[in-house]
């Protein structure tokens, strides 16, 4: 369903205008799940693709949200990519920290990229954040993306994490998976398409 101009706004897609359309592709609250595979939807309809995640809490402690991205339909989930990344935290006990994390950067790998580092699984923790991807369907350039994300860290730290980076291939990133490095997960995943 499209989403009017003010309601575009305010999902902070920069350049949309009153008669662009931002819809709603896939709405989906995940109990128990071993991963989130969207293989349909993501094609070249739209120019950018906007997830969001809501409430992800891990069934395994200290544990990283991830995706990864596909080229042939969500057979694999291995596109290669580059990236980096940095965070922000402050303490329950007030200790901060901001700085380039390289521990979690890409260089042409085939992993998953963290979205969400070290969650923790108590009833109060969780994580939650926004994925946006670029001209997923080009089969002439790399694929863009960019994410941030905030959680609540394993040992009691807001953690804000910020990542960016592209598909490096020239086929059509087609699906998207996320997962949890390690067990299952409850959570909800939104995608939007924007035109």
């Amino acid at each position: 369903m499209p989403l009017g101009a003010f309601k575009a706004a305010l999902m902070g897609t920069a350049g949309v205008s009153a008669e662009a359309a931002v819809v709603l592709l896939h709405d989906t609250d995940y109990s128990n799940a071993a991963s989130a595979a969207i293989t349909s939807g993501i094609d070249s309809t739209y120019g950018e693709y906007i997830f969001r995640f809501y409430a992800m809490n891990p069934a395994t402690n200290n544990v990283h949200f991830q995706f990864n991205g596909s080229t042939d339909s969500g057979s694999n989930y291995n596109a290669t990519k580059t990236t980096t990344v940095f965070h922000s935290y402050n303490g329950e006990s007030n200790g901060t920290s901001l700085g380039y994390d390289a521990s979690y950067d890409l260089a042409q790998s085939t992993s998953d990229q963290l979205l969400l580092p070290g969650i923790g699984n108590g009833a109060d923790e969780c994580g939650a954040g926004e994925l946006h991807l670029f001209n997923p369907s080009s089969t002439t350039y790399a694929k863009h993306f960019y994410a941030t994300t905030n959680s609540h860290f394993h040992n009691n730290y807001a953690h804000e994490s910020f990542i960016g980076g592209y598909f490096n291939t020239t086929s059509a990133i087609d699906a998207v998976q996320f997962k949890m490095s390690s067990g299952n997960f409850d959570g909800t995943i939104k995608m939007w398409g924007v035109k």
